[in-house]
């Protein structure tokens, strides 16, 4: 055997096992609160290679190394989307409209817009608009909020007015990252 086929049989043989170890978790400590599971199948004990030689794998050692070490591949995370809008005059502490409405009482003092998000991001912004629809149409209030979510979230945006509201009709629209997504009317009568 000339050199350049030892070394690469070496190589090869070194591979192959550091495969075989990172396919099974030998390189990895178990958990001490975790038992280890019995094993029905049977185990192939192989002796230590002599001083001085190198050892190679089991014939289809590579074959199973190779296998194992083939993950499933990694599930795409959803991007977020809006799922629903609810418009109301309470939350909870949770964000969530506690009484949902689409009229509300000229001397209602905050109008809430719970925006339930499913999906995930590392970072969005979402954004309220509020209008008023009366007459040429006024822009009320534009509120954004930065989330970033790995699931069902709640975002709450509110509007707020000391005095009494007029009477009319509103919209609110919320946008994801610029796109609209999503919009209500309501309404503001005399109590």
């Amino acid at each position: 055997m000339t050199r350049s086929m030892r070394s690469t049989a070496l190589y090869s043989a070194t591979l192959a096992g550091l495969l075989l170890l990172s396919g099974c978790g030998k390189n990895e400590p178990a958990p001490a609160s975790t038992p280890t599971p019995a094993s029905t199948a049977p185990v192939a004990m192989t002796p230590p290679p002599a001083a001085g030689t190198a050892a190679l794998p089991p014939a289809g050692a590579a074959s199973v190394a190779s296998a194992a070490s083939v993950a499933a591949p990694a599930a795409m995370p959803t991007p977020l989307a809006v799922a629903k809008l609810t418009l109301g005059s309470a939350v909870n502490a949770e964000h969530q409209v506690t009484r949902a409405s689409n009229s509300f009482a000229t001397s209602d003092k905050t109008i809430y817009a719970s925006v339930a998000t499913e999906g995930s991001t590392g970072g969005a912004t979402l954004n309220a608009k509020w209008s008023y629809l009366e007459g040429q149409g006024q822009l009320v209030s534009s509120i954004s909020q930065s989330i970033a979510t790995d699931g069902p979230a709640i975002t709450t945006f509110k509007v707020q007015n000391p005095d009494l509201w007029p009477e009319g009709k509103y919209k609110v629209e919320i946008s994801l990252d610029g796109k609209p997504v999503a919009k209500q009317d309501f309404q503001i009568r005399k109590s």
